[in-house]
Parts: structure tokens; C-alpha cells; sequence
């Protein structure tokens, strides 16, 4: 899944939301992140991360945990990503409250947009396999709804900013 959205804030602040780092403030805004944990630092841009997310789709949707690689960069125009995909680690045995699912290849752009500093596109491409026993259906239902939920959520976020 693909989502393309237009923020209006600036590329920082739109990072702040979203960047991957433990006591972060994704897990205070986005609905689909229960809680998010640091598990290994690698260097300063890699890091072994598991996210847990709360029951879904009228709790249809168990409690999922993801550990994933997760690198972040800068790139000389400004724009900032966070990749990931999903490892196995040995200080993240799966939990007996949570489904384990798995994340292929998925990431995140925030793009400053050229001429105007407080607007931010961020790109958002999601490959995740929830595991367990959802019927397709739900899963493509679910999917679509949530990312337009995230972009909605993000920009509630960024106007509580104080940077």
C-alpha cells in the first residue's frame, strides 16, 4: 500500500511526529502504535525496533508486535526517511498477547516541498503481513481506512508542535 499525502508543517516538525525513536510521539498520535521500543541501538542510523498496536477493526484485528531493522536518514535536500523491514532478534522472543506480524520492505518520507517551508509531503509505503487467520477481506479493508486514518492523525499532531 501507498499513501501520498500533503502536511502543513514544516519538514522538522512533521519528522517529530514520525521519526523512530523510543519515547518518540508516534505512539501518543497514531491509533495503530500501542507502543514503541528501542531493542538494539546498531549505529546512529540502524536500529532493531519492535512496535506492538492495539486490537483493530472492532477487535476483529488481535494486538500485533513487529520487530523490525529500522534506518533513518537525511538527504542533502532535506527530505528525511525512515525504512524497515522485518528481523528476528534474539531479545524479542514473540509474546503470548500479541500476534506476531511481519514487515517487508516499508518506509517513510517526509519531502520539503520547494518554495514553501511550512508544507511537507510525506510518502508512505506499507508491505505488512498481519499474520494470524484474517480473511483477505478484512485485511483490505482495514488497510486503505487506516492509512487515510494516519495522514488525518498527523496532521492533528504537528498543530500541537511546539518547536
Amino acid at each position: 500500500y501507498r499513501g501520498d499525502g500533503s502536511v502543513p508543517a514544516s519538514p522538522a516538525a512533521v519528522w517529530e511526529c514520525i521519526k523512530p525513536v523510543a519515547g518518540g510521539l508516534r505512539a501518543e498520535w497514531d491509533k495503530n502504535v500501542k507502543d514503541f521500543e528501542v531493542v538494539e541501538v546498531i549505529t546512529e542510523n540502524i536500529s532493531i525496533c519492535r512496535t506492538t498496536t492495539p486490537s483493530a477493526f472492532a477487535k476483529i484485528i488481535s494486538p500485533r508486535e513487529f520487530v523490525d531493522m529500522v534506518v533513518t536518514k537525511q538527504y542533502e535536500d532535506g527530505t528525511m526517511l525512515s525504512a524497515a523491514t522485518h528481523v528476528e532478534h534474539e531479545l524479542c522472543p514473540p509474546q503470548a498477547n500479541f500476534i506476531r506480524g511481519f514487515n517487508y520492505p516499508c518506509g517513510c518520507f517526509c519531502i520539503p516541498v520547494p518554495g514553501e517551508s511550512n508544507k511537507t509531503q510525506v510518502l508512505t509505503f506499507f508491505q505488512t503481513d498481519l499474520g494470524g487467520y484474517l480473511p483477505q477481506t478484512v485485511v483490505e479493508s482495514f488497510f486503505p481506512d487506516n492509512i487515510a486514518g494516519f495522514y488525518s492523525n498527523l496532521k492533528k499532531a504537528v498543530k500541537t508542535l511546539k518547536l
